[in-house]
């Protein structure tokens, strides 16, 4: 495995061209996906046609040093799913949002924590960046126990996107947090 982090209990690696069942299954999962798609999957050709292509031309976008990763357990290499540190679409390479899906099996281990707290790290002391952001629905509290966990602060209220007005609780809006590499040294 080509490891790009690691933390006491996760690697985390790039996505390879023959990851697409690892995200399918993901994607799959109608808890994993509520707050995303209502529940909904994301279906197999759209995995394969455009989702792992994109994920593959960030790579080469970014140098491998930013973009989406697969993360695996150290012990016995379970995929649980996956975290990311990438800019918006029109974003500075300095300001770049951090988030993750992870597999049900994977929830209340601390691995969202762990994981996270770790890409902080290296995007604040190896990537130059200057601003790590994270959005998710207001109804999400185990994204944003997360994001409170890591010293990121409420920077603003967002709304939900068009696609995702169906989704319980869209009518509470989004939720976008923040954390700078100033206040995160503080921490």
């Amino acid at each position: 495995m080509d490891t790009y982090l690691e933390t006491g209990r996760l690697a985390l690696r790039r996505f390879t061209a023959g990851d697409a069942d690892l995200l399918i299954e993901l994607d799959s999962d109608p808890a994993v996906m509520r707050y995303l798609s209502g529940g909904s999957a994301t279906a197999p050709e759209v995995v394969r046609e455009r989702h792992l292509p994109n994920i593959l031309a960030g790579y080469e976008k970014w140098g491998g040093e930013l973009g989406l990763f697969a993360a695996h357990e150290k012990d016995g290499g379970a995929f649980i799913g996956w975290f990311i540190l990438r800019p918006g679409p029109q974003g500075p390479l300095d300001e770049v949002e951090l988030g993750y899906r992870l597999r049900q099996a994977a929830w209340g281990r601390g691995y969202a924590t762990e994981g996270s707290r770790a890409l902080l790290g290296k995007a604040f002391t190896q990537l130059g960046v200057r601003t790590v952001w994270a959005e998710t629905m207001s109804v999400n509290l185990g994204s944003r126990n997360v994001m409170d966990k890591l010293g990121m602060t409420l920077a603003e209220t967002v709304p939900v996107p068009s696609d995702m007005q169906m989704i319980e609780g869209s009518e509470h809006g989004g939720v976008r947090y923040e954390i700078t590499k100033e206040r995160w040294e503080r921490l």
